[in-house]
């Protein structure tokens, strides 16, 4: 099936285009770890400007879809098994946007936020999309 943009839509065109993107990923058109089309070959693919192609996948990165690494491109962001953290009765858990240092150390993609667990003085950094928050009721 192919799929095309439609300029007199509503939708704004970039948005088409990471939807159309972000249901190929679902589809596993593009497998974890697996790089897009390059910015150029979207461009002509849809018939769009390198703006609209760079604010989709913008829109793909900040939902933590995909990565993109300068002058090697756009990669779909690998899933790992998520962490299960058992949370003490006197736990607090905050969720907040990782600072860039948190981003890099955790491998975390842009958009992702992180949990902040706090026992006591201790406060400690998760990924909060592979992380898994249990209570010790379980």
């Amino acid at each position: 099936m192919i799929v095309t943009i439609d300029p007199s839509s509503f939708e704004p065109v970039y948005l088409q285009l990471a939807r159309i993107l972000r249901d190929a990923i679902e589809a596993g058109e593009f497998g974890p770890g697996e790089k897009l089309p390059s910015e150029t070959r979207l461009c002509q693919q849809y018939e769009l400007g390198r703006d609209a192609v760079r604010d989709a996948l913008q829109v793909l990165r900040s939902e933590g879809a995909i990565v993109t690494v300068k002058g090697a491109g756009s990669f779909v962001r690998g899933q790992s098994a998520p962490e299960v953290v058992r949370l003490p009765e006197n736990a607090r858990v905050t969720s907040r946007m990782p600072t860039a240092d948190e981003r890099r150390s955790l491998g975390v993609g842009e958009g992702v936020p992180v949990f902040v667990v706090t026992v006591g003085e201790t406060a400690r950094v998760y990924p909060a999309d592979r992380t898994v928050l249990e209570t010790s009721g379980g």
